[in-house]
């Protein structure tokens, strides 16, 4: 097996690709991601084009547009719901809190558009199979930005592919100081009425719940976990810090740490029978450096940041354009929530959560 030529073919794009069409997007929530990924993506990509914005206020959703060409309509949260301006989009991003992804997916699939929702789904796991259940006669992707990282890519052929042998252990962490970020103690993040059970585990733990499973090709069967919070701004969420483990089929165990208020860092290592894949800087914001090992043999490279938001915007554009489906869709998404509530359901019962 030449190590080399798996790192050279991942860097492509091997999903159906549409010759032709545009995307029009309607993107609801303007927050950070959304201003600074998610419209700029639409710009740069010639069969994605962002025409219509989604905001709290008029103000706010009328400055945004005043920045793009593109954007015609800038309209309210009420507005969006109401149908105003549903002949200018094909498409809406849901990127606003977690608990409120469900009342914007249930009125643009009644307006048969197609939607990209932020993860997780909703936040929790009755509201997320409601939002399903509503989108059931659209495309409904979740954003998995993981699915389109050339890195995780690579990581999940070579376990196909039997390189490590049988998949034994999976180490994933993601860790971020988020008060450096945003200082504000009420910010939705910290609120459980917003984001859902918690903070680290929803915000970040997603990630190598996920990926896990993206890079193994299996679903978890149980969980078990421990929260702690200390800190006075996550007085009304129980996991300032989580650490977890997710069982898969076979004996794979996975152990995973989650944290809102520790150093930046992150990774995800695949330990199996006869080698290992370790992934630093995995879910964060710099460079992928995956170091394979088997037997005596180790080979590390590093992959150069690509605009992952920008690649999965453009791989669900292919796939409504194309008509074809999509890997992580919303049943791939409730495996998620129901793997992230069960890890709070855990925490709090000090038991074993079969799902």
């Amino acid at each position: 097996m030449d190590l080399r030529e798996y790192f050279d073919d991942f860097t492509a794009k091997d999903w159906p690709r549409a010759d032709e069409g545009t995307v029009r997007f309607a993107m609801i929530g303007l927050g950070w991601w959304t201003l600074d990924y998610a419209i700029p993506a639409t710009n740069e990509l010639d069969h994605l084009e962002t025409t219509t914005v989604v905001s709290s206020t008029t103000e706010k959703a009328q400055g945004v547009a005043d920045d793009h060409e593109t954007i015609e309509h800038a309209l309210t949260y009420d507005e969006f719901q109401e149908g105003a301006a549903t002949d200018a989009y094909d498409a809406v991003y849901v990127g606003t809190p977690n608990a409120l992804h469900l009342p914007y997916v249930e009125a643009a699939a009644e307006f048969g558009k197609d939607i990209l929702c932020e993860k997780p789904l909703e936040a929790n796991v009755e509201r997320a199979e409601r939002l399903v259940e509503a989108a059931e006669d659209v495309t409904l992707g979740v954003e998995y930005r993981m699915h389109v990282q050339p890195a995780v890519r690579t990581m999940r052929e070579l376990v196909d592919s039997g390189f490590v042998g049988d998949v034994a252990l999976v180490h994933g962490n993601m860790s971020q100081p988020l008060l450096s970020i945003n200082d504000d103690y009420d910010q939705w993040r910290l609120n459980p009425d917003m984001a859902g059970a918690g903070a680290s585990v929803t915000d970040l733990g997603v990630y190598s719940i996920n990926t896990t499973r993206f890079v193994i090709d299996r679903d978890p069967v149980a969980v078990s976990g421990a929260t702690w919070s200390d800190h006075e701004a996550f007085d009304d969420v129980p996991d300032e810090r989580a650490s977890f483990t997710v069982e898969f089929p076979d004996g794979v165990l996975a152990s995973c740490t989650a944290s809102q208020n520790a150093q930046e860092a992150s990774s995800l290592r695949v330990v199996g029978t006869e080698g290992e894949l370790l992934l630093e800087d995995a879910f964060l914001g710099g460079e992928r450096k995956l170091t394979v090992t088997r037997g005596d043999t180790t080979i590390t490279t590093e992959f150069d940041q690509i605009r992952e938001t920008r690649r999965s915007l453009e791989y669900f554009a292919d796939h409504v354009l194309t008509d074809t489906p999509i890997l992580g869709d919303g049943e791939h998404g409730l495996v998620d929530q129901r793997a992230i509530d069960a890890v709070y359901e855990a925490a709090e019962s000090g038991e074993r959560v079969e799902l």
